[in-house]
């Protein structure tokens, strides 16, 4: 059939006064019949009353031959010279037959809501899925605006904002919302993209949209969001009660209306456990929590014990090992329900409502411990086999937490054990200092503690000595001090000053702060609090410089036999934040022991601080063959008999690098002085023998001078350090890094760096209070 558009023009009084002849064709009125009478006379049937402004919609007006013709019409009001309504222009066609292609069926067919308005948010074409959830017919809508067709609601005025906004900005939109629909009796969870359609002009000429139902996909992330929530929220503490509030806390009210954990009398004693009976169960209630203050809901109190039939869920659920669903209507549930009733009439009126129920057992490492039971009034869905599933790993989650909680001896060793794979093993790789150390954990119940300590060797032939201690006992504070540990080696790594190292450690303790207070775990907030010195030592200079954050200061053993502690300002603990820390410097003679310890070594609860610390000095200067006995003896003549806190004890033999095994040249910053530099450096090499290392050395020297020269800044000092490695350093006065690019192939530079690094053991630099120093090394075969 040939596709027909009528035009007409009707004047602000209703009289035709224009007429196509694509209207001929359609109604079979010619124009000087038409036009003169009044357009109401032309129609069929009554017109709806239709907003003032342009609208769309279907009119069926009377054939001359007698018979109904529907046509889609599409008005547009007219305006006189002066601003008023002058009258309307038409046109129109016939209504849309089934589909004809492929694609428009595709349209009308698809899964999803689709919809078409115009840029004035009247609709234009829905879909079948769309009028399915309209609950409405196509032609009772098309033509409407939006917010005439739905309720006035805050997400109705965003889904017209977003139409509107697409309509004027010509951008497509894609958004998520939890709403409901006309025709649902539940909010959904939906993913609309929204796209504006252009006409041949390149102007918008209406707005297209699919919105999908994303309610199983957005349920499903919420049940993972939980999931992860639990591993941060759940088994904070080795306490059973609370580790039972916790998950009541995770679960109610996005998972459950009320919901409560059941243990058998065992689980809170020191029995082992005995098979689970085949008749009634008796379960004791450690946790429960729902929507209302009180939790009215509950039949059984807090602490109170109470025996579960067989036929009941959480019987069934502990005897059968797998989560049971019940609903409203099932004989055993209401037989359930009824008993709860029974039993706590005064809660009765609180749980009408309730439709359906999830029991889960709680089993850990093949023993069952409890169940944990959820409950649905106000929630509109039953559990069903995904909310089972969920539940179901939830489940085996707390019962280890709890399970744990009983184990607590056992767990102890896995402490210690975790504790030890985070100290460092060997403490090789550095010659600036000799070290011993011995570590003793707490025999206490409190648990391990969290006491470290580190060797961490640094560029120059410099060692950093570290030693911490993190506040509480237990796995956490474990797993804190690999933190802490990690991050100190990090941080040294970069090679900042002690204090400003402090600085950055205490800003990363309170940010683990922060992250734990907004993963609502509050009591680890109270225990992530750590104490830390830090000390470097260089062997070239012979200095030390240490700052400490809230820890005791180290002990000093001059090769005179002099002992004290270095005057230094302690400092506040990590994660106090906002507060400085202050670095002390001092030169050591060669030889000196350095004593870095924890405070369980010197404080107890029965034991003055200033006579213990009197103690260690005294046991640092008794003779002693090697570092390692001299360890023995300040353990023995220090520490009681039972000590009530982990100590770590570090000592520190400084050695020394005399003028010999150290040149430096100061350089002029100009290229032709690099050659002369280089020279220099080849024969301080043949001084010390080095003369098979000259080739890689002289290319090291020439890059690094070369560098420094073109972008650093004067003065430029060039260093060679032999130690167990040859160190070359270039310093200058700019504080800007260097690092490695890749050169392409026609580049003129960009290579040096990259062939130092491939020919030395390792690179790196580090800020100085006038700049910045460039250093390398490389291996040496041992003297």
């Amino acid at each position: 059939m040939e596709h027909v558009v009528a035009a007409a023009v009707v004047d602000a009084r209703g009289i035709v006064t224009g007429w196509s002849e694509g209207a001929r064709l359609l109604t079979g009125h010619a124009a000087q019949e038409a036009v003169g009478r009044a357009a109401v006379d032309l129609l069929a049937e009554k017109l709806p009353r239709r907003a003032d402004g342009e609208w769309t919609g279907p009119v069926v007006v009377r054939h001359r031959d007698g018979h109904p013709v529907a046509l889609a019409v599409t008005a547009c009001p007219m305006l006189g010279p002066e601003g008023d309504p002058a009258g309307w222009t038409l046109t129109a066609e016939r209504p849309a037959a089934p589909e004809p292609t492929l694609a428009g069926r595709a349209f009308q067919q698809a899964s999803m809501s689709m919809s078409v308005f115009d840029p004035r948010q009247r609709y234009l074409r829905l879909n079948e899925v769309a009028c399915k959830v309209m609950g409405v017919a196509e032609d009772v809508l098309l033509g409407r605006y939006f917010p005439e067709t739905v309720e006035e609601a805050e997400h109705s005025k965003g889904f017209n904002w977003h139409l509107r906004h697409v309509a004027e900005t010509g951008r497509p939109i894609r958004y998520e919302s939890w709403t409901g629909a006309p025709s649902l009796n539940r909010e959904h969870a939906w993913t609309t993209e929204m796209w504006p359609v252009t006409n041949a002009s390149g102007e918008v000429a209406g707005v297209a949209l699919a919105a999908f139902d994303s309610t199983e996909q957005y349920l499903a992330r919420q049940r993972l969001a939980l999931l992860n929530e639990a591993a941060a929220s759940i088994g904070t503490t080795l306490d059973v009660v609370r580790t039972a509030e916790e998950v009541i806390e995770l679960l109610v009210p996005h998972f459950a209306d009320f919901a409560s954990v059941d243990l058998l009398e065992w689980v809170l004693g020191a029995d082992e456990p005995p098979p689970v009976p085949d008749g009634e169960i008796v379960l004791r209630r450690v946790a429960h929590g729902s929507g209302r203050d009180g939790t009215p809901e509950a039949a059984v109190h807090l602490g109170d014990s109470d025996s579960h039939p067989p036929f009941s869920p959480p019987a069934r659920a502990l005897r059968e090992g797998h989560a049971i669903r019940s609903q409203a209507g099932e004989p055993d549930f209401m037989r359930w329900l009824a008993e709860r009733d029974t039993r706590a009439p005064e809660g009765r009126r609180f749980r009408r409502g309730v439709h359906s129920m999830i029991s889960v057992p709680l089993r850990a490492r093949g023993t069952v411990l409890g169940v944990l039971v959820g409950i649905r009034m106000a929630h509109p869905d039953d559990y069903e086999d995904d909310d089972a599933v969920f539940a179901e790993e939830l489940a085996s989650r707390a019962a280890v937490c709890i399970d744990n909680a009983r184990r607590f001896a056992r767990e102890r060793t896995t402490a210690l054990a975790l504790q030890n794979s985070l100290l460092p093993r060997g403490l090789s790789g550095q010659a600036a200092v000799d070290v011993a150390h011995r570590y003793l954990p707490s025999g206490s119940t409190a648990g391990i503690g969290g006491d470290w300590f580190d060797v961490i060797p640094l560029s120059g032939s410099r060692v950093a000595l570290v030693v911490g201690d993190v506040v509480g006992h237990g796995i956490p504070s474990s797993a804190t001090m690999g933190r802490l540990c990690m991050a100190v080696r990090t941080l040294a790594d970069v090679d900042l000053p002690p204090d400003e190292l402090l600085t950055h450690l205490d800003d990363l303790v309170t940010h683990l702060a922060a992250y734990d207070e907004g993963g609502e775990s509050g009591e680890e907030v109270a225990e992530l609090g750590a104490t830390c010195l830090y000390a470097v030592y260089d062997p070239v200079s012979r200095r030390l410089t240490a700052a400490a954050a809230g820890h005791p200061a180290p002990a000093v053993v001059l090769p005179d036999g002099t002992t004290r502690l270095v005057d230094m300002t302690p400092g506040p603990p990590l994660g106090v934040g906002g507060l400085p820390f202050e670095a002390v410097e001092l030169e050591l003679p060669e030889g000196s022991v350095l004593a870095l310890y924890t405070d369980g070594l010197i404080e107890d609860r029965d034991r003055d601080v200033d006579r213990a610390t009197g103690e260690l000095c005294s046991a640092l200067t008794a003779p002693a063959a090697t570092l390692d006995a001299l360890c023995d003896t300040v353990l023995k003549a220090v520490l009681p008999e039972e000590p009530s806190d982990d100590v770590a004890l570090l000592l520190a033999r400084t050695r020394a690098l005399g003028t010999d095994r150290v040149a430096t040249w100061d350089v002029t910053p100009d290229p032709a002085h690099v050659a002369a530099t280089r020279a220099a450096a080849t024969e301080q090499l043949a001084a010390w023998g080095l003369e098979e290392a000259a080739f890689v050395t002289e290319l090291v020297v020439s890059e690094l001078v070369t560098n420094a020269i073109r972008y650093g800044a004067a003065p430029i000092q060039l260093r060679l350090i032999r130690d167990r490695t040859l160190i070359c350093e270039v310093s200058d006065g700019s504080s800007t890094s260097p690092h490695l690019r890749r050169a392409h192939a026609f580049d003129e530079g960009g290579r040096g760096l990259l062939l130092v690094a491939q020919l030395t053991q390792r690179w790196g630099s580090r800020q100085t209070g006038r700049g910045k120093t460039i250093w390398a090394e490389q291996t040496l075969e041992p003297e």
